[in-house]
């Protein structure tokens, strides 16, 4: 991970990552649910001797779920010799199962770290240099003190390339080890190609022998020599970037594999920092490609350009921060209603005097569980500890009690579809994201429905009208998925560039000046003034929810969806008001109304962010009810119950 645990390095053995559950889980969940989609994070570290202690810690602030670190394979020494490390795991996973919690540990992805390494012979690099990630010179990624906070004065760190046998071999042993501890999660952090530490970035490496073998293999190309670095125009390098993002969704599922061949019930959860944007293709750890192969992601997000601190944000960083959210539970989502869990570790605080930590902690926690995300509280750069924990014990307090409004299994009303192209992204990745967040962050100003749809979910997208922005790479199966979308009369709207084929028609619009990269540009220019009334001509051809209809003002970000237990549901996070590194407190918003469509009376409740659920009276014209809204000041949900 790009921020590591802060108290890493007063550690022995770097130890941080077990995740327990807060409860007795006797209860059964909705169909392609599990725990993982309940949980409420807080991490410690495992030093062995603690267990106890920990699961203690833990049930005293309402965690429902821990991660605590041991990492056996991030650190060279347990790497050689794992049986202490493994010992504690087994200790931690049976005090968490007499609690009646869940535990999961941390591993590194492919990272090692030797202390004192100028002390002795055995370090990973002087014994094993055949295995290290290389730049395209031959040069190794191994580094010292002071590369990465986390890297120790006098400790040597080292990037593995995952296609060295023996190194591959060893690790993936370790994984069924610590599977047969009882463990219930596996929780892998940093599983990238080195091109985050500085001089590395576009290296697009790994260029050791192993992986250059591995693309040969594969292609026929050599890629010390056939591929023209960075140059998306070239055939060759467009084959090396997919051949990268494809190695590390095969290696995460190799671990899942070897994980449960031994522990059927074991999860497999990788910590990833690259959300949508162009990182995910430098380090190669695509979290679209990932969720189809792992139970559940945690997500370091920090999307693009944006600040990683809750204190630090402004109201269009949050809004970008919603996209990015929104797009992960839609790539979450699988066949037959499967529906894995989003865990986003982000920070909310570092020390900033002018922002109150508790404020900034409840704006990170209300962005989150609106979007149907699990929260993970954690101090500044680090994963354990909190930055105050009486508001984190009311914050998960208030979750649990209100679980099932945030986590039950959402699906669509009647929504519009915006279309995530990963190639797209792979290749274009600049014009692609500009134009998508423009046009999704119009749909929550406009208080419209919209559904993230994937080549995953393409064919079973049952909305009236489908954007595509700034798609420019298309498949077979999508453009013939799209041609069967368009037939019935349904509406395609084609933003900047048309990859489709399809012809015109009086259902197919065309919008040569990409609407969603025109608005974002105005939102950059100056977000106070920008308004999404300025892209009239976009929205006019949109189809948009005939049951649900939202009256709030625009820096209020909204969804609708539909939930298991057939509640309407529309979610609300304030913005407004808020000033990055400054004020943290928003203007509350008053005046807010939903209309739903209903043949019968029905019912609405509204429930404030850290507040209790309150009826709503409707009124009643035609076949509409309309809802008047209590004050919205951070967030809140509002539902109908027909």
């Amino acid at each position: 991970m790009k921020w590591r645990n802060a108290f890493f390095s007063l550690l022995t053995w770097g130890v941080l990552g077990v995740l327990l559950l807060g409860q007795t889980d006797q209860r059964s969940y909705p169909p392609g649910q599990d725990w993982t989609n309940y949980v409420r994070i807080g991490a410690y570290g495992l030093r062995g001797g603690d267990a106890e202690q920990i699961v203690s810690k833990a049930q005293a602030s309402d965690v429902f779920g821990i991660e605590v670190d041991n990492d056996i394979e991030g650190r060279y020494e347990s790497f050689v010799h794992p049986e202490e490390k493994l010992k504690a795991i087994r200790d931690v996973a049976e005090a968490a199962h007499k609690a009646g919690n869940y535990a999961f540990v941390y591993i590194a992805g492919t990272e090692c770290i030797t202390a004192h390494a100028a002390q002795t012979p055995h370090t990973l690099a002087k014994e094993h240099p055949d295995w290290l990630q290389r730049d395209i010179n031959g040069k190794p990624a191994l580094f010292g003190g002071g590369t990465a906070f986390w890297i120790r004065p006098g400790d040597e760190d080292v990037w593995v390339s995952p296609y060295a046998p023996e190194w591959r071999k060893i690790y993936m042993e370790h994984v069924r080890q610590i599977a047969t501890t009882g463990i219930d999660g596996i929780y892998i952090d940093i599983p990238y190609w080195m091109t985050h530490f500085e001089g590395w970035e576009n290296t697009w490496a790994s260029f050791d022998d192993y992986t250059v073998a591995a693309f040969k293999n594969q292609t026929g190309l050599d890629a010390k020599h056939d591929l023209k670095l960075g140059d998306f125009s070239d055939p060759a390098f467009r084959k090396w970037v997919t051949f990268r993002i494809q190695t590390f969704t095969d290696f995460l599922s190799d671990i899942s594999r070897n994980a449960k061949s031994v522990n059927p019930k074991i999860k497999i959860i990788p910590e990833i920092y690259p959300g949508i944007e162009s990182e995910a293709v430098r380090v190669g750890a695509d979290v679209y490609s990932l969720y189809a192969v792992v139970d559940a992601i945690a997500h370091e997000y920090e999307f693009g350009e944006g600040s990683h601190m809750a204190s630090e944000r402004t109201p269009l960083d949050w809004f970008r921060y919603q996209v990015g959210m929104h797009s992960f539970r839609a790539f979450a989502q699988g066949p037959a209603g499967e529906d894995k869990a989003t865990w986003i570790l982000n920070y909310s605080w570092d020390g900033d005097k002018k922002v109150d930590a508790r404020e900034a902690m409840m704006n990170l926690a209300m962005s989150q569980v609106m979007v149907g995300a699990n929260f993970w509280d954690a101090p500044g750069h680090s994963m354990a500890g909190s930055n105050d924990l009486p508001t984190r014990k009311k914050i998960f307090s208030w979750i649990e009690a209100h679980e099932k409004t945030f986590y039950l299994p959402r699906s669509p009303v009647d929504p519009i579809g915006v279309y995530f192209s990963p190639e797209t992204r792979n290749f274009y990745a600049d014009q692609f994201i500009s134009s998508y967040r423009g046009i999704l962050i119009l749909m929550m100003q406009k208080h419209l429905e919209f559904q993230v749809v994937t080549p995953r979910s393409l064919a079973d997208f049952h909305g009236q009208t489908l954007v595509l922005p700034e798609v420019r790479v298309l498949g077979e199966d999508e453009k013939r998925e799209l041609q069967d979308f368009v037939s019935p009369g349904k509406k395609l709207v084609i933003t900047g560039a048309d990859a489709t084929g399809i012809a015109d028609a009086a259902n197919v619009a065309r919008f040569s000046d990409d609407p969603g990269v025109a608005y974002e540009k105005e939102l950059e220019k100056d977000f106070e003034r920008a308004s999404p009334d300025s892209q009239q001509a976009f929205l006019n051809v949109l189809e948009g929810s005939r049951t649900v209809k939202i009256k709030a003002g625009p820096h209020i970000a909204t969804s609708i969806a539909r939930s298991s237990d057939g509640h309407i549901n529309c979610f609300f996070a304030n913005f407004t008001g808020l000033i990055g590194g400054s004020n943290p407190i928003q203007t509350p918003q008053t005046g807010v109304e939903v209309s739903i469509v209903s043949k019968s009376e029905g019912k609405g409740f509204f429930l404030p962010f850290l507040g209790d659920v309150q009826p709503v009276a409707s009124t009643h014209e035609g076949d509409s009810l309309t809802f008047h809204l209590p004050t919205i000041t951070k967030g809140a949900v509002f539902w109908y119950e027909p």
